[in-house]
């Protein structure tokens, strides 16, 4: 990565700016928490639904700590991952 140093206090910090392809990798999670739900709709199954829909939405709560935590963010897609992890593990149906 350019002129990043490892022993740098801003090393985390850094690497969530640098760009790939002009995109931040802060953006490019969001994106794929994005494409994650927008997939996951298309599903017929529900089952199958549900696990994309899951990871999708834990991108998204990764997307809103990543913004400095943008707690709306966190908060709905978390509780919708829980929701889904419930049908997914408890009920099973």
């Amino acid at each position: 990565m350019r002129g990043i140093r490892k022993n740098d206090s801003s090393f985390l910090s850094q690497i969530f700016m640098e760009d790939i392809y002009g995109v931040s990798l802060t953006e490019w999670v969001g994106y794929l928490a994005m494409a994650g739900l927008l997939i996951s709709f298309t599903m017929k199954d529900v089952k199958k639904l549900r696990i994309i829909n899951t990871i999708g939405c834990i991108l998204f709560v990764t997307y809103g700590f990543m913004l400095q935590t943008a707690w709306p963010i966190i908060i709905s897609n978390g509780a919708i991952a829980l929701i889904n992890l419930y049908y997914l593990v408890i009920t099973k149906d």
